[in-house]
């Protein structure tokens, strides 16, 4: 993309969102909410040195949601001319016109909302061409081929530059909006021959391009990866301690934060109910939220809904504080949004117990003896009742020396026992999308094998 310069500026899509609601009140909706988008990106991907895919995208879209009392309609379009959005709100209404009323449905309370956003600066343009692009990656996987002759082959390196923006506006007072961006560059080399080849993967991702990491450090390091993979072995079926290397590490505390949100807590589908309060995990685990970090990938001044975000403790001593509530979560269940509407912002998992020295390295001794997990296959939670059961592969440890790679294994257990099992959290810490952590060392799993 040549110049990230948006058709339309912040004033315009504020004027826009103002145009919606005033056709909304004209309508008779009691209330409305509506969002404005609008962003272009450029995505590229090479493969053995040939570029596969050129893509440019520029996208607009409106999004209306017009309430009649306690009944809700939804309508969306990309044409922002008047007549297009009163027909959008004709037909949102038309929608909650014949709707089923909700008595949980509604906009957020008008004191909930955040009047005066800070900027986090969420925005970093990318100026780059197709061209440099290209290049990018072919760097990338050259880094990755030229590390080692049994690089063999390759599943391709990307670069992905995206920036966008937004308003959101309601009928209770609130109206927001801001830039953000969102750039990637990635690599999946393989190793080895035949039946005998193994693949792995990595990448940065960064709001600010200038924060990833170099190509030739990410094709290097990918390339390592699949290299130390080679000659993987089966195991025996046995029970032992678990390391979750950080990028998986950051998985669990994805299971959590699904568990304790409100969908799964007021549809009573989750083997975390009623837990606030509750230890859950051992006194030494944190997990806090903060939505206000300068340029991170989870920071927000409000949430999908407008409602303003802050920073809280959900996990103290092991013991749950809060919950992932939107508005409608929050009254199913009796409670008051957390701010948490379209998801969690910036988690950090932490433990008392964490060393400066805790590295990887560290952390295999902390282990002793054990397996090491890096790659998992296939979704293999049950929310309801917590069973945990996913095919796996990784590396054996003994006495916190890595032997030999390990695959076609599953790893089990229940969530609940996994997390008060929890014995340690690295200070290898890796933020994978909103969430932070190091490795995760359990106390014991059931590893089945031959």
């Amino acid at each position: 993309m040549s110049k990230p310069v948006f058709t339309h500026t912040q004033d315009q899509l504020k004027q826009i969102a103002q145009d919606v609601l005033r056709f909304s009140r004209e309508k008779g909706a009691s209330d409305a909410a509506v969002e404005i988008s609008e962003g272009g990106g450029l995505s590229i991907s090479v493969r053995k040195g040939k570029v596969e895919t050129i893509e440019q995208n520029r996208d607009k879209g409106i999004g209306v949601t017009v309430y009649i009392g306690q009944k809700r309609g939804n309508a969306s379009t990309s044409d922002f001319s008047s007549a297009s959005l009163q027909a959008t709100v004709d037909a949102a209404y038309n929608i909650a016109r014949f709707t089923a009323e909700d008595d949980c449905a509604g906009l957020p309370e008008a004191d909930l909302l955040e009047k005066h956003p800070q900027d986090l600066k969420l925005c970093y343009p990318w100026l780059i061409s197709a061209e440099e692009a290209i290049d990018l990656a072919a760097r990338t996987e050259a880094a990755a081929f030229a590390v080692d002759k049994r690089i063999t082959n390759s599943e391709g390196a990307g670069v992905y530059a995206q920036q966008s923006h937004f308003v959101a506006a309601n009928s209770r007072g609130f109206m927001g909006g801001y830039p953000f961006s969102r750039h990637t560059i990635s690599v999946a080399p393989i190793a080895g021959k035949g039946a005998r080849m193994q693949r792995d993967d990595w990448y940065s991702s960064q709001r600010n391009a200038k924060k990833l990491a170099s190509p030739e450090t990410i094709g290097r390091y990918a390339a390592e990866r699949a290299l130390a993979r080679l000659n993987a072995r089966k195991l025996d079926t046995r029970k032992c301690p678990v390391l979750f290397e950080a990028p998986l590490a950051a998985g669990l505390l994805g299971t959590f934060v699904q568990a304790v949100s409100g969908g799964a807590l007021y549809r009573k589908s989750t083997f975390l109910l009623d837990s606030l309060g509750t230890q859950v995990f051992p006194s030494h685990i944190e997990i806090t939220e903060d939505p206000h970090v300068i340029g991170a990938v989870g920071s927000s001044p409000f949430d999908d809904e407008g409602v303003k975000t802050q920073r809280r403790d959900v996990v103290k001593n092991g013991i749950v504080q809060g919950y992932f509530l939107s508005t409608y979560s929050a009254r199913k269940l009796g409670m008051k949004t957390t701010g948490n509407a379209g998801g969690s912002h910036n988690l950090s998992m932490t433990s008392a117990l964490t060393q400066r020295s805790d590295n990887f390295k560290a952390m295999l001794k902390k282990m002793g003896t054990g397996l090491l997990v890096t790659e998992l296959m296939g979704e293999g939670v049950n929310y309801v009742t917590g069973d945990y059961s996913r095919g796996a592969s990784g590396y054996w440890v003994e006495n916190g020396v890595i032997q030999y790679p390990v695959e076609e294994i599953t790893i089990a257990g229940n969530m609940r026992d996994m997390f008060q099992q929890i014995v340690a959290i690295g200070a290898d810490t890796l933020t994978r999308g909103t969430k932070q952590t190091g490795s995760i060392l359990i106390e014991s799993m059931m590893v089945a094998g031959n």
